[in-house]
């Protein structure tokens, strides 16, 4: 019998529900050791309309609601560009938090469903929070450790609180973990210098902070092509790439972003971070906290975190199979190593994607984390 007192409370995404629909998953982790807490700050901005994501998709917002307090959260999406992609009319799932009650896991999606059903879709897909070109998928494996920057993290229990509503899995996204210290820097350099001789009119170069805004085109028409074909892929804007590099601009680290140009042609790309979650994570969230000045070195570069993680390595189809990933990698490999990093992480990797696969466990990558995306028929 459903609990009379539970309840599932639609939310907007005026900032007073969105500081709601947030807050809850404090009280969810809050004896969970490998939690870190997103700054609530720029968290905020991704449900706002400054984010240029919603000029072609809209958010739902619902938080479950049991004995007097917030017990679960979940957000329905629809994205036009992601229908038209997929050729269908698809709805997402993102955001989800629950504690561990069947309940209120399966009011909650069976309210998401619903309103998924009033929008004509034929299936569900996530979580994605609010898209693939955001942090998605929901962590299966690796609970021993807490997640880098930008990955999500979860209890085990939700995979249970999932499959048990009839999701199924879509697609697995692994993370490697690459250890600096164990890995032989002078021969990856020789293997580096090697693709450089056979691409001799191939240019590497690092993106520079005082050119980044001049580069974003670049960079814009490299991950359009590149990943066009991947599973999961859906092209981002000319807004929404600004939108994500005035986000990340302040974090960037001079060394570990390469781009690849063949005369004017740009066909290659390397995107990798500090691990900020090394010193977000005292922070709790809150930027207005005197804890903010064992962060702020992070941010003004007088200390580095000792791991990074590779967010995005491609090249346009045409490109290929010219060791060009190889070579930037090593490249943002070596700055990283040079700079004291011990370990990077490598995420997502689609679970099928073979050549990037090989790439990393040439170097001495290792799978330690998995991530799933589910969907379900309607």
């Amino acid at each position: 019998m459903p609990s009379h007192n539970l309840q599932i409370v639609p939310l907007s995404r005026t900032p007073r529900d969105i500081s709601r629909f947030l807050k809850g998953a404090y009280d969810l982790y809050r004896d969970d050791p490998n939690w870190v807490a997103p700054i609530l700050m720029d968290l905020k901005k991704v449900f706002t309309a400054a984010n240029p994501f919603f000029k072609h998709a809209e958010m739902q917002l619902w938080v479950a609601r049991k004995d007097g307090r917030d017990v679960g959260r979940i957000a329905g999406i629809s994205d036009r560009h992601h229908n038209q992609v997929v050729r269908q009319t698809e709805a997402l799932f993102g955001f989800f938090e629950s504690i561990d009650d069947l309940e209120v896991a399966s009011s909650l999606f069976s309210t998401c469903e619903k309103w998924a059903q009033q929008k004509g879709a034929k299936r569900i897909s996530g979580p994605f929070n609010p898209s693939s070109n955001d942090e998605c998928g929901l962590l299966v494996e690796g609970f021993d450790s807490p997640p880098v920057f930008m990955m999500t993290y979860n209890p085990r229990f939700y995979e249970r609180l999932i499959e048990v509503q009839g999701y199924r899995q879509a697609k697995d996204l692994l993370a490697y973990m690459i250890d600096l210290s164990s890995i032989p820097m002078e021969r990856l350099l020789k293997i580096a210098s090697k693709v450089k001789s056979r691409n001799p009119t191939m240019r590497f170069r690092p993106l520079l902070r005082r050119t980044i805004e001049a580069d974003l085109v670049k960079v814009k028409e490299i991950y359009n092509e590149a990943w066009q074909e991947n599973w999961g892929f859906i092209p981002m804007t000319d807004d929404e790439v600004n939108f994500l590099a005035d986000r990340l601009k302040p974090l960037l680290m001079e060394g570990l972003i390469w781009i690849a140009e063949e005369g004017a042609e740009p066909v290659g790309f390397l995107l990798a971070l500090p691990d900020y979650n090394i010193g977000i994570k005292p922070l709790n969230g809150r930027l207005l906290t005197p804890k903010i000045f064992g962060f702020l070195p992070y941010v003004l570069g007088w200390k580095r975190p000792h791991r990074t993680r590779v967010v995005t390595l491609g090249v346009k189809e045409k490109y290929r199979s010219r060791g060009l990933e190889t070579a930037m990698l090593i490249e943002g490999l070596k700055v990283g190593f040079d700079a004291g990093v011990t370990e990077s992480e490598a995420s997502w990797i689609l679970e099928d994607n073979t050549m990037m696969r090989r790439v990393l466990e040439a170097i001495g990558g290792r799978v330690y984390k998995r991530y799933r995306i589910y969907e379900k028929p309607m």
